[in-house]
C-alpha cells in the first residue's frame, strides 16, 4: 500500500469518526489490505450527477462522512447563490439500504446550515421529488440513491432548483464546493432540525393529480379498463404511487408481483434490479404468461425507468428495449395530439445522441422539431429551460428505458411512463391492434431501425484508464471502414467537432463537451463509445436501419440487420 493511501487510513483511525467505522478499518487491514487500497486510494467524486459507489468505509465509498461532506458542499454552493433570500430544499431517498440514513443525515447537514427541509417522511420516487421542488419553488434537492446499480451500491443526486439535475455552472462550481470539505470536522452535522418539514401524502395526491391531467384518452380508457396489466417495482419505489396512477386512469384489472412488491435493498429476486436486464424482468414475464396478461411492465428501484413486455404476432412475450418503448411513446403523443386538436405549431420532443434516430425521422415527417442532448435527462431539462416560453414541450426520452412527458417535472419518469404505456397499449386494444402492431407499422412507415447495447466493465483502480485507452485509440486512429461500409463521419463531443472522413471538413458541435465518439458509416449506420458517468464501464451503442416493405419481411430483415451489427463489433475487436 503505497505511503498516500496509507495517510488517508491512518486519518480515518485517528481523527473524529465513530468506533464502528474504525473497527471496520482494523478488521480490511487485517484481512483483506487490497480492499482497504481500493476503499481509500482515491475520494470518491462528486461528479456533475452528484455521487455513486460501493458502500462501506473510506474516502472512495458511499457512507455517512463522504455523504456529510458532499451535503456540506451543496449547501455552501446554496448560500452563496441565494444570500439574501430563504434557502430550501427537498430530500428524498429510495429502497436501498441505508439510503434512509443517508437522506437524514442530508436533511440534518442541510438543516444545520440554515436550511429548510422538506424531507419525504419514507421512500418516495425519484420523478417526485423532482416535481415536489417545483412544487413548492425550493432551491434545490437531494435523492439518495444508485439507481439500477446492484445492491452494493448507493448515491446521491442533486437537483436545482427548476427540478432537474445540476448543469453547468451548478454542476462545476458544486463539485468545487465539495473539493473545499477537506475534513469531516467542517461539516455541521447537527442542530437544526427545526428547520426540518416531514412531507408525504399531499404531495403524493398534488403529483398524481399532475399525471393524471396529462392522459389523451380517458375515454378509451373507460372502454378498455379491464386491459389485464402485470406490474413488478422490483422491490423499489414503485409500488408507492404505480398502483395508485394505475386506479386513477382508471385501469381495473392490476396484478402485482408479489414477489418482487416490498421494497427491499437487498433485491432478494434479481441480480440487477433493472428493466434493462431480462432476469430482472423474468418473474413478472412468467406471471404474464400465466394470466395471459396484455402488458408487462416493471421499474426500477428509484422508479425512474420503465421496461415493458409484450406479445408478438404469434402470442409470444418478448421484452421491448429502451428505443422501441421510446418510438411508441414519442409517436403516440404526436399522434394523439393531432388527432385531439391539442398539437401546437411549436410543439418540440427531445432525445439524446445515442438514442435511435427513428424518433427523429418520425418528427421530421410530422413537421414538429426534434432536439437531441447529451445523454441525461438534466440536458433536456436544460433546453426546456432554454426553450421556455418560445416553444412548447411534449415529450423526452433515452434509450435507458427513461421517459419523461409533459414538463412539470424535470427527470425521467417511470410513473407516468406505466400510465401512458398502458393507455397506449388500451388505445390499440380498443382498434383490435397490440403495441407490437403498431412498432411494426412504425417500421413500414418510417424504415426499420434496430439497436443494441454492449457494455464492458473494467473494475479496480486501473480500470478507469484502461478505457480512456480505448477511447483515446479510437479518437486517434478511427476505423476507416466497418462492415464493409466506410466510416465517413467522426463525431467527437470531448473536442467538440464533426469531422467529414472523406473530404477533411471540421464543423463544430455545439453541445456541451462529453467523452463521446460517434461514427457514422455510409450505409446510414451509427456506432457511439461513452465510457459511463457513474459506472467503471464503457459503452457501445449500435444503430443500424433498412427499409421495410412489407410485414411479411420483418424477420428477413431484422436477421440482416442483426447480422450487420455482428460484424460491425467483429470489427471493431470489443
Amino acid at each position: 500500500m503505497d505511503a498516500a493511501i496509507k495517510e488517508k487510513v491512518q486519518n480515518w483511525l485517528v481523527g473524529n469518526y465513530d468506533e464502528a467505522t474504525k473497527q471496520e478499518i482494523r478488521k480490511l487491514e487485517a484481512e483483506n489490505p487490497k480492499e482497504l487500497a481500493d476503499a481509500f486510494y482515491r475520494s470518491l467524486e462528486f461528479g456533475t450527477g452528484g455521487l455513486r459507489g460501493i458502500m462501506g468505509v473510506g474516502t472512495n465509498r458511499i457512507n455517512k462522512y463522504t455523504i456529510g461532506m458532499a451535503t456540506q458542499g451543496f449547501a455552501n454552493y446554496l448560500r452563496t447563490k441565494f444570500p439574501d433570500s430563504p434557502i430550501s430544499v427537498v430530500i428524498a431517498h429510495d429502497s436501498r439500504n441505508n439510503s434512509r440514513t443517508f437522506a437524514e443525515i442530508t436533511a440534518n447537514v442541510m438543516a444545520a446550515n440554515g436550511i429548510k427541509v422538506y424531507l419525504f417522511e419514507a421512500l418516495r420516487p425519484t420523478p417526485e421529488l423532482s416535481f415536489t421542488i417545483r412544487k413548492l419553488q425550493a432551491n434545490g434537492g437531494v435523492v439518495c440513491t444508485a439507481s439500477h446499480n446492484p445492491k452494493e451500491y448507493n448515491g446521491y443526486k442533486a437537483y436545482w432548483k427548476d427540478g432537474g439535475q445540476l448543469v453547468p455552472p451548478h454542476d462545476n462550481n458544486v463539485i468545487g464546493e465539495v473539493e473545499k470539505i477537506a475534513s469531516v470536522d467542517e461539516v455541521k452535522w447537527s442542530g437544526g432540525e427545526s428547520n426540518i418539514t416531514i412531507i408525504g401524502k399531499e404531495l403524493d395526491e398534488a403529483y398524481l393529480d399532475m399525471v393524471k391531467g396529462l392522459s389523451v384518452y380517458p375515454e378509451v380508457i373507460a372502454r378498455q379498463h379491464d386491459l389485464k396489466i402485470v406490474y413488478t417495482p422490483i422491490h423499489g419505489t414503485g409500488i408507492i404511487l404505480v398502483p395508485a396512477i394505475l386506479k386513477k386512469f382508471g385501469f381495473t384489472n392490476v396484478h402485482i408481483v408479489e414477489e418482487q412488491s416490498e421494497p427491499n435493498g437487498n433485491f432478494p429476486t434479481v441480480v440487477y434490479p433493472n428493466p434493462e436486464e431480462s432476469e430482472a424482468m423474468s418473474i413478472g414475464l412468467e406471471q404474464a404468461k400465466r394470466i395471459n396478461a396484455d402488458i408487462l411492465l416493471g421499474t426500477d428501484p428509484d422508479a425512474d425507468r420503465v421496461g415493458i413486455g409484450v406479445k408478438d404476432d404469434k402470442g409470444n412475450w418478448i421484452l421491448m428495449n429502451g428505443n422501441q418503448t421510446a418510438v411508441l411513446a414519442f409517436n403516440y403523443l404526436i399522434e394523439a395530439r393531432k388527432v385531439k386538436g391539442l398539437a401546437k405549431p411549436n410543439d418540440m420532443v427531445i432525445k439524446t445522441i445515442v438514442t435511435t434516430d427513428m424518433i427523429d425521422e418520425i418528427a421530421k415527417q410530422n413537421q414538429i422539431s426534434c432536439y437531441n442532448v447529451l445523454t441525461g435527462f438534466k440536458w433536456i431539462a436544460e433546453l426546456i429551460r432554454e426553450k421556455e416560453g418560445q416553444e412548447n414541450y411534449v415529450i423526452g426520452g433515452e434509450e435507458s428505458y427513461g421517459l419523461m412527458v409533459g414538463d412539470k417535472l424535470r427527470d425521467k419518469d417511470a410513473i407516468s411512463a406505466v400510465a401512458f404505456l398502458c393507455e397506449m397499449a388500451a388505445y390499440e386494444k380498443d382498434k383490435g391492434n397490440s403495441l407490437y402492431d403498431k412498432l411494426i407499422e412504425l417500421y413500414l412507415r418510417y424504415g426499420f431501425y434496430k439497436e443494441h447495447l454492449i457494455s464492458i466493465t473494467k473494475k479496480g483502480m486501473d480500470g478507469q484508464q484502461q478505457i480512456a485507452a480505448m477511447m483515446e485509440q479510437f479518437r486517434q486512429a478511427p476505423p476507416e471502414s466497418l462492415n464493409g461500409s466506410k466510416v465517413i463521419s467522426l463525431l467527437d463531443y470531448e473536442k467538440q467537432q464533426a469531422t467529414n472522413l472523406v473530404s477533411g471538413e471540421v464543423k463544430a458541435i455545439t453541445l456541451p463537451k462529453s467523452n463521446v465518439l460517434q461514427f457514422i458509416l455510409e450505409d446510414g449506420s451509427k456506432i457511439s463509445a461513452r465510457p459511463s458517468g457513474t459506472e467503471p464501464k464503457i459503452k457501445f451503442y449500435f444503430s443500424v436501419n433498412e427499409k421495410l416493405d412489407k410485414k411479411e419481411d420483418f424477420k428477413k430483415i431484422e436477421e440482416k440487420l442483426d447480422n450487420k451489427i455482428r460484424k460491425i463489433i467483429a470489427d471493431l475487436k470489443l
